[in-house]
């Protein structure tokens, strides 16, 4: 061929030449610009030989971007109100091209050696470490980094700026430096000592040495996503490293100990071993998402982080429950559908399948199969003609049961584990292989999750599976079946049993009759249950009489299944309210969040057509229900992680739900707060709901804006966007999103939140759909079509829609849209949504109206 193609987006290529490093000559070659598929053709003179090497040398200008990807622009304002400039990368997935021209695609390995020229007054970072520097004038400085490992394009990083930086050594000998604008760097301590713990974590639990000489940990004023695992120099928003003991809040310690475990854990899983192409996603995202929860719960303890994972599969399954969803491994071409990829579905469903898988096959089994694929994989793509990185990866872990030995032998690939280390484990086996590939087949390449029907008859017990699939025109279930590793404990025996599900139907017997029986223990499984006959009244009963006879997770997944089955007709809600009865009772964090994330979207949606007062009454019913653990609430700091979590959503909660106790306090709060003119520390994690009441008043919000705006607020930020969201002022609303638009006073990295923030308080949710339509070609070309942030905001603004009029609506703008736009499959996911909400309205409203009469607590 004498054409060579690469990757190009918004370069300007103004000279190309091809040299042979055998034959020792240099032409010059043609260039070609095809912008509609992002590439560019260098067309040598002559044809080039295949089995001879060729250099190419080309010259190419490029504006930085304004946008948060490629090579893009950042500022940021000192303590003084000085403006200053930094330029940073984002490349993942194929904004590498929009830098310099590259076969920008992951299975294209290489070596990077790159120099960077700047002012002596800025320095520069890149994913290896600096070899030497050379004055070139005394106004510019040429930095030459070492030459990277083999890696991905999406992979590369550099950053040019004026940051300061605190480093530390590992006990494996690797430097680590946090890195952030210098009047923001004495919030990174809490950061460099997670990273440290944790990368030493890593390289002891992967048993493979990090391999790089450094890691630097970078907070970015302008960023888009939550972070970047760029090998060597993580890139990070400002809030997801950035903590300050005296203001943060337990949440935001929580959330920047699991970002740093994500982006860590993909310094292996994604940077050393990485996906041939897109569509195998989710074994990065899914994979770094599991070894947060293995990784924090071994190295931060305190954190309980166990508490929390439950939530991201009942987000996950919110997601994948509706016709739109997608297998976890899908093919994807463009790369509006390869950021389309970014998704729940990837990260919380991809987690979910191998918290499953690791509690089927032993934590220890698990981790010896993870070892193996990732050390024979290290610096490739996981390629095999027919076999992709998802069946290869399953393949690490074939189990097959040994007879007559007490070992575990380990047999050519895969894992042998002795079939006696306890009854239920040889229940597993039943004597054959355990196919673990063809088992995880059926969770990566079906759409959704199974419906395990469950009717106890004496001593047997009826299993039936199908998929659960929410709205009137889902498509049959027919044809889907999983292998379902099913877990459950009865009134008789709290040990766990386990069964291996692989048809439509099936019967287990047990020893004898039984009061109840619960399936999946701790909701390890991603799949829902529903229990027919008397099943959910005994359950029922169970929580009323002794709820702690279940652990919290068991607890929490019944009140998610429960409302769940609401949805597809399945059980009547005035069941589902029933079992909320018992929450009154109810201490422990997951149960109390479920039981809150169940019932306020509830009251929510009937908020929006009530005029019946039936919203008032739903609205006292659950206030009434958490007020004693509410009453209980330290205003202060005080107790484990998990108590100031469920303090600060208590306290929020029944402050913007106008509890009075709660409002009088906050106001009294807010009061002295002012008075103090901002210097009084308030308890970090009461913070919110006492901005949140603040805000309220027309004076309350000018005095909290004032202090948005000041340096020495900007850890609380989030917390300030959403309490001047509650405004009932319509132009106070539109002027947050205005500024959101125009980053000035709202960074526009925050205007997705800001306006999902605008769309749910009643005052403004007319006034964030009008926006979105308005500045649609705007927050495409900021965020980019596809992005998660984009369909954080289609989904967010139309989420508490249910009329047929909003859903015609919501048609009617999406429809007119270009083609590439109208096809998102947030769009798909927002109409789908609106038209559940109206089915749920249209079949519930009157029987929670006729429930609330009748139970009052």
């Amino acid at each position: 061929t004498s054409a060579v193609i690469l990757h190009g987006k918004r370069l300007r290529v103004t000279g190309a030449a091809v040299e042979a490093v055998r034959d020792g000559w240099a032409l010059q070659a043609r260039v070609l610009d095809h912008q509609p598929l992002e590439q560019v053709a260098i067309l040598a003179p002559e044809p080039l030989r295949a089995g001879h090497n060729y250099t190419l040398r080309i010259h190419y200008l490029a504006n930085l971007s304004e946008s948060f990807h490629g090579f893009y622009k950042s500022t940021y304002r000192t303590r003084d109100g000085e403006l200053r400039v930094l330029a940073a990368t984002h490349f993942e997935p194929t904004a590498a091209r929009m830098a310099f021209p590259c076969f920008d695609e992951p299975a294209f390995k290489a070596r990077f050696s790159i120099k960077i020229r700047r002012e002596p007054k800025h320095f520069a970072l890149s994913n290896m470490p600096i070899v030497k520097s050379v004055n070139i004038t005394p106004w510019l400085v040429e930095d030459h980094f070492d030459t990277t490992v083999k890696m991905s394009t999406y992979l590369v990083a550099f950053i040019i700026s004026d940051f300061k930086s605190i480093s530390k050594i590992t006990s494996h000998g690797v430097k680590i430096s946090v890195y952030a604008v210098p009047d923001k760097i004495n919030q990174a301590d809490y950061a460099l000592d997670a990273a440290v713990k944790l990368l030493d974590f890593y390289e002891d639990y992967f048993n493979i040495p990090y391999p790089l000489p450094k890691q630097d940990l970078a907070a970015i004023p302008d960023f888009q996503s939550g972070a970047m695992e760029n090998w060597g120099l993580t890139t990070y928003r400002e809030s997801a490293l950035l903590y300050d003991p005296e203001k943060s809040s337990a949440s935001s310690k929580l959330g920047i100990t699991m970002t740093i475990a994500h982006e860590l854990a993909h310094q292996w899983f994604g940077n050393l071993v990485t996906m041939e192409w897109w569509n195998d996603l989710w074994l990065n995202e899914g994979f770094a998402k599991f070894m947060e929860f293995v990784s924090v719960s071994i190295t931060h303890p305190e954190l309980r982080v166990e508490d929390s994972f439950l939530s991201r599969c009942f987000d996950a399954m919110e997601v994948d429950a509706l016709n739109s969803s997608h297998p976890i491994s899908t093919p994807v071409e463009d790369p509006a559908q390869i950021l389309e990829m970014f998704d729940d579905v990837s990260y919380e469903k991809g987690s979910c399948i191998l918290n499953m898988l690791s509690d089927y096959l032993t934590a220890d089994v698990f981790k010896a199969g993870l070892v193996q694929y990732l050390k024979k994989y290290s610096y490739r793509n996981t390629k095999n003609e027919d076999l992709k990185m998802t069946k290869t990866f399953f393949s690490s872990f074939q189990i097959c049961p040994t007879v007559g030995t007490d070992k575990d032998e380990l047999q050519g690939d895969g894992f042998c584990r002795s079939s006696q280390q306890s009854s239920s484990t040889a229940h597993w086996t039943k004597g054959e292989t355990l196919d673990v590939r063809t088992m995880m087949d059926t969770w990566t390449l079906q759409t959704g999750f199974p419906l395990v029907t469950v009717a106890v008859r004496g001593k047997n017990v009826h299993l039936q599976q199908e998929r659960y699939a929410k709205g009137g025109d889902s498509p049959s279930s027919a044809g889907y079946l999983w292998h379902i590793p099913l877990t459950y404990i009865t009134s008789k025996s709290d040990t766990v049993q386990r069964f291996l599900m692989t048809t439509k139907a099936d019967v287990i017997i047990l020893p004898e009759e039984v009061e109840w029986v619960k399936f999946n223990v701790d909701m390890n499984g991603y799949y829902i249950v529903h229990y027919e006959d008397d099943g959910w009244d005994r359950l029922i009963n169970l929580l009323r009489e002794n709820h702690t006879v279940i652990s919290s997770n068991d607890r929490a997944s019944l009140i998610n299944n429960v409302f769940q089955l609401v949805s597809i007709k399945k059980v009547p809600i005035s069941k589902a309210l029933d079992l909320t009865l018992y929450l009154k009772d109810e201490r422990h964090i997951m149960p109390v969040l479920q039981g809150m994330s169940e019932l306020i979207p509830i009251y929510r949606l009937i908020e929006r057509r009530d005029g019946d007062g039936t919203a008032k009454q739903l609205q006292g019913y659950i206030v009434n229900l958490f007020k004693g653990l509410i009453d209980k609430q330290s205003w202060s700091d005080e107790g484990s992680v998990s108590e100031r979590l469920l303090r600060h959503s208590l306290l929020l909660f029944a402050c913007v739900h106008s509890y009075r106790p709660c409002v009088d306090k906050a106001t009294g709060y807010f009061k002295e707060w002012q008075k103090s003119n901002g210097t009084l520390s308030l308890p970090a994690d009461v913070k919110t709901a006492v901005y949140a009441v603040g805000a309220q008043t027309p004076e309350g919000w000018d005095f909290l804006l004032s202090k948005y705006k000041l340096h020495s607020f900007n850890v609380e930020r989030g917390n300030m966007e959403f309490a001047l969201s509650l405004s009932r002022s319509k132009d106070k609303l539109q002027w947050l999103m205005d500024q959101g638009l125009h980053g000035d006073v709202v960074r526009t990295q925050d205007l997705p939140h800001v306006l999902v923030f605008v769309a749910r308080n009643p005052s403004g949710y007319h006034l964030a759909w009008t926006f979105l339509k308005e500045n649609w070609e705007k927050i495409v070309e900021k965020f980019e079509l596809g992005s998660n942030s984009v369909a954080g905001i289609v989904t967010g603004v139309t989420s508490r829609y249910s009329t047929r009029s909003q859903l015609a609506q919501v048609k009617e703008f999406f429809s007119s849209l270009e083609e590439k736009s109208a096809r998102l499959r947030c769009i798909q996911q927002a109409i789908e949504t609106i038209e559940d909400n109206i089915q749920w309205m249209e079949r519930n409203f009157e029987n929670v109206k006729t429930w609330l009469q009748n139970n009052h607590l």
